[in-house]
């Protein structure tokens, strides 16, 4: 495949999105609520799109992790794509299964942008719908 654009998931940046991914799934699934919000730009101007709630602003969000029972977090990932565009932006898409909901797969999508104290989601969307009956492979 010829890459037209040389910025688009240059290796470095890319390692860093995928280190920041990490620490924010392991976040999620530990309810490490400091480290979720500090893994979110702490600005009105932040969305969360979730499976029961639209959260405008670092302010609903942090409200909404506060409140959250910190029970039946667990999952399993699958056919994430993590794509950088240039050396600070950047898209998380995930799939994302638990146990306790068969037949149903959530889709994770995340807005990553690079500040000056690392790299924080901008924009994030969660949903669940039934499962398809094939799952794509990762990239296509």
């Amino acid at each position: 495949m010829e890459r037209a654009d040389v910025d688009t998931d240059d290796p470095a940046v890319r390692a860093e999105v995928e280190a920041a991914f990490a620490a924010y799934e392991a976040a999620l699934v530990g309810n490490d609520v400091a480290a979720l919000e500090a893994a979110f730009w702490d600005d009105p101007r932040t969305i969360r799109y979730g499976g029961a709630e639209n959260l405008y602003g670092m302010d609903a969000i942090r409200a909404f992790r506060r409140a959250r029972a910190p029970v039946g977090l667990a999952r399993t990932l699958d056919a994430t794509v993590i794509t950088t565009h240039g050396h600070d932006f950047a898209t998380a898409m995930t799939l994302f299964y638990r146990a306790g909901s068969p037949g149903a797969v959530g889709r994770q999508s995340q807005t990553w942008r690079r500040f000056p104290d690392g790299w924080k989601v901008v924009a994030a969307h969660v949903s669940v719908i039934p499962e398809p009956a094939e799952v794509p492979p990762a990239g296509a």
